[in-house]
């Protein structure tokens, strides 16, 4: 694949994931991508014409001053590492991210975490909608499972193998919550497992925490046919679980992980790449938006914006027990 190709698949990429921006120039990836099929015919144009005789430019080039190359500069040999397989699993963890020396940074003050981007605000500490969900009678985490995996409120129940509540610690000051689960999580009954799941571990260790510190749940709480996106429907029939979930275990800051779970909290259409490093308000508990680690396994380069996102909540957990 030539650069022009990977570039496109890039833009795309992008797009699909509910971004519009791309700072380039102050172009849109609609315009990037325009342009990028426009250059298609110029490129080809240019190499047709190189294997021409050069007679017809020779007149302009002669009144052309001489270019003069810049004197070579020396430099010692870099090292390239070998490239890694395509279907290699990136890591995700403090050194692969280069953070040790930020988290030490971090952890002692760092003046760039010290100002917190407000975000969207969702209801208020003392709303009704906990008090108007229909499970509020429901006083435990494990009883509430139980009812979610006889629950037939959606058409879902009729193609999931098992229903997939969540797990962790059920006192947990970080909750995760993803989209919905997938094939690993239909077999098992359990939220990200798999390849997505064992990045998800790496993101939590990379601030020092455990899955077994967190609770880790997922919007729907059964898979979808093919994976696809939920329909509104089951999202309207599951959301009160989640609600309730979150109510017991009142946690100090929620991780939404992708944008599906990002626009459903927050009540918003707007692209995750929006979302993202703000501190949002979900009746009252901070809320902070990062891509999904099945996303981060098809995109490396979203490393980097991970480790700030994570970052941010790690900031905003530590400010909330001080």
């Amino acid at each position: 694949m030539d650069g022009r190709e990977r570039l496109r698949a890039y833009l795309e990429q992008r797009r699909e994931l509910g971004e519009s921006e791309f700072v380039l120039d102050g172009m849109s990836i609609d315009e990037a991508l325009s342009a990028i099929d426009k250059l298609r015919p110029a490129t080809a144009a240019k190499s047709s014409q190189a294997s021409r005789p050069q007679q017809a430019t020779r007149p302009l080039e002669a009144r052309r001053a001489p270019r003069v190359a810049p004197p070579a500069v020396q430099r010692d040999p870099v090292p390239v590492a070998p490239a890694r397989a395509a279907d290699r699993v990136p890591e995700v963890h403090a050194e692969s991210l280069h953070v040790s020396e930020e988290r030490a940074q971090f952890r002692a003050g760092e003046d760039a975490m010290k100002t917190e981007t407000q975000g969207l605000v969702v209801g208020n500490a003392n709303g009704t909608l906990f008090e108007q969900n229909p499970f509020h009678s429901v006083r435990s985490i494990n009883s509430l499972a139980t009812l979610i995996e006889e629950c037939t409120r959606c058409p879902l129940y009729k193609t999931a193998k098992h229903a997939v509540p969540g797990t962790g610690d059920q006192s947990a000051e970080l909750m995760c919550v993803g989209e919905a689960p997938g094939a690993n999580e239909d077999e098992t009954g359990q939220p990200f497992v798999g390849q997505a799941g064992g990045l998800l571990t790496k993101i939590l260790a990379a601030i020092d925490l455990t899955r077994d510190q967190v609770f880790i749940t997922n919007v729907l709480k059964h898979r979808p046919p093919g994976n696809r996106n939920p329909a509104p429907n089951e999202v309207e029939a599951c959301s009160p679980y989640l609600v309730r979930q979150i109510q017991m275990i009142k946690p100090k800051v929620i991780l939404a992980l992708g944008t599906f779970a990002a626009q459903t909290l927050l009540e918003t259409k707007t692209p995750i790449g929006k979302l993202r490093g703000a501190v949002h308000r979900y009746y009252g508990i901070p809320l902070i938006v990062t891509y999904h680690p099945a996303a981060l396994l098809r995109n490396p380069a979203w490393k980097r914006p991970t480790w700030e996102d994570v970052k941010l909540a790690r900031h905003v957990l530590d400010s909330a027990k001080s």
